[in-house]
């Protein structure tokens, strides 16, 4: 059998896991594996101009395919700037794996140039991670990394590569099977938990599904939209889940928490069961915990035990895979008669529905509308960075599908949209792609432009720009006396820092400026027959604020509403 080196045995290895896309940027540590793939017809590597592009552009791939993101990284500073990015698919349970560079085997632990301890450094934000001493261990271990990553509850997995395991060859067999001692994730639920979930469902009188990232992670979005019609249950998502329950169902509650539906919130406050599926109950979602759903029985299923009562105490566990338990707890149901619930839920809706000023003045409400209304009958995602732009997209927005939506939740990661946008469009090339964006947010990874335009990738940007630090602004006007300390990022004197067309323009992208109500649907329009990637600058109304909004440490009944 011949000898392969330790880069083509990495090569040779992804190729076996089906990977076709790269994302990363290089460096001295990691040169024998790029000169390896330079000629490489299979792979495709996309050259970001940032590590941190690299990652969220691999998050971005996971989250819109379903299958584990790739990126790569040389050592020292490149290894440590994939660092956000994986604690970003660490919160969000998206499967990646990071190959990063690493000094030779004899140096580590010297401080040798460019040296960082990546084990020590990623631990507490990967599912597992790997320093590989010996390259026959090499094809194990990415067999070992790809099983981890996708498998129970998915998160990222870190490989650090020495360069002179890089060089150094043995043979090469891909492992067929893994077996990994204290591993064995649980997918089917226990049958006995699972009729105390059916008898409970029986008995209720206001139940409410409560479902998050598990359910698109699982693939159960079908099998939770046949159980809440059969059952006749409204359903709630956490803004992990927007699209794993169609919004233009009745049932629909939309998602809940810190800035969620009224309707929502006031059904969880006022249930008397909880399901919850694929869900971690985090603090944007329960608010107060000690007024979170008072008089509520909470069943919650999930496929992560450690998930369970962490945050809110659970009645009914069930550890198991949504999908599987899903289908388990469907053919037991016998639903019972909620139709006072159902009127309730009704007059909430009518008395409290999502709502802002109707005026001739450019709001970013409106502009998220109308994506939606000329985008509604294609395949489109919507990616989005963190702040206010992340919570309009996902208030008005209308998510029927799921990897639909893409944003960081858990870590909240300014900068994320873009680069994930990108990864999800090379995923999913046939669908429509937007990053909405804020002017904070977009700078901190705009100069992914440069690969989007050189390869072509046609993502549409749409910043909402208001001038502002947006959210943070919302929360010094709120909450601290209107001092906007740090957070303006437009001076009198340079009301336009920078001007977003003329940076599209100086990438080789179209920029076009939005300032008037009546432009928002022409330049929609012009945007998506461009080929490429189009900056769409919105210049929206500053003070805008986002709401509803529950304060923090606020239980999720104390919301505060407004219309600006």
């Amino acid at each position: 059998m011949a000898k392969l080196t330790g880069a083509e045995i990495l090569i040779q290895s992804l190729q076996e896991e089906g990977v076709t896309h790269i994302f990363g940027y290089p460096g001295g540590s990691i040169i024998p594996l790029g000169d390896k793939l330079y000629n490489e017809k299979s792979l495709t590597f996309h050259l970001t101009r940032h590590e941190q592009g690299a990652v969220h552009a691999a998050d971005g791939y996971a989250r819109a395919t379903g299958d584990v993101g790739v990126c790569m990284a040389t050592s020292g500073p490149g290894a440590t700037n994939l660092v956000t990015g994986i604690a970003t698919a660490h919160m969000d349970s998206i499967p990646i794996v990071a190959i990063t560079g690493q000094v030779k085997s004899a140096l580590i632990g010297n401080d040798a140039f460019q040296e960082a301890d990546m084990v020590g450094i990623t631990r507490p934000i990967t599912k597992h991670n790997y320093l590989v001493r010996d390259v026959k261990d090499l094809a194990r271990i990415v067999k070992e990394a790809f099983h981890i990553a996708r498998t129970g509850r998915p998160g990222p997995v870190l490989i650090d590569l020495p360069v002179d395991i890089q060089l150094q060859e043995t043979e090469f067999k891909y492992p067929g099977t893994v077996s990994l001692k204290g591993y064995k994730p649980t997918y089917k639920g226990h049958i006995g938990q699972i009729k105390k979930i059916a008898r409970a469902i029986e008995k209720s009188k206001r139940p409410v599904i409560y479902a998050g990232g598990g359910i698109i992670l699982s693939g159960a979005d079908k099998e939770l939209t046949r159980f809440a019609r059969k059952a006749d249950i409204p359903v709630t998502t956490s803004l992990m889940g927007l699209g794993g329950f169609p919004e233009n169902d009745p049932l629909c509650l939309g998602m809940l928490g810190m800035h969620g539906t009224a309707y929502a919130n006031h059904a969880i406050q006022g249930s008397d069961l909880i399901i919850a599926v694929g869900s971690r109950f985090d603090d944007r979602v329960t608010g107060r915990i000690d007024d979170f759903a008072p008089n509520a029985t909470v069943a919650h299923i999930d496929i992560d035990p450690a998930s369970v009562s962490k945050n809110v105490h659970v009645d009914i566990p069930v550890i198991g895979d949504a999908k599987e338990v899903l289908k388990e707890l469907d053919t037991l149901l016998k639903k019972g008669d909620y139709t006072d619930w159902h009127e309730m839920i009704a007059g909430w809706k009518k008395e409290m529905p999502l709502k802002y000023k109707d005026d001739d003045r450019l709001r970013p409400q409106y502009i998220i509308e109308q994506i939606y209304e000329l985008t509604r009958d294609k395949e489109v995602i919507i990616s989005t960075e963190v702040g206010q732009n992340q919570m309009w997209a996902a208030q008005y927005f209308t998510y029927t599908k799921p990897r639909t939506w893409i944003s960081s939740g858990g870590l909240g990661t300014m900068g994320y949209g873009f680069p994930a946008a990108i990864g999800a469009q090379i995923g999913k090339p046939d669908s429509i792609v937007f990053d909405i964006a804020g002017d904070g947010s977009i700078q901190m990874n705009i100069q992914e432009l440069a690969m989007a335009v050189l390869e072509k990738i046609p993502v549409k940007i749409a910043i909402l720009n208001n001038g502002y630090l947006g959210m943070v602004r919302q929360w010094q006007e709120l909450f601290y006396g209107k001092r906007y300390a740090f957070t303006g990022l437009a001076k009198d004197t340079c009301t336009m820092c920078p001007d977003f067309v003329r940076v599209a323009e100086s990438y080789g992208a179209k920029g076009i400026r939005v300032t008037e109500k009546a432009g928002v649907k022409a330049a929609v329009k012009t945007a998506l027959k461009e080929k490429g990637p189009v900056i769409l600058d919105f210049i929206i109304e500053r003070e805008e604020n986002v709401f509803p909004m529950v304060p923090a440490g606020k239980s999720i009944s104390d919301m505060l509403h407004g219309l600006a």
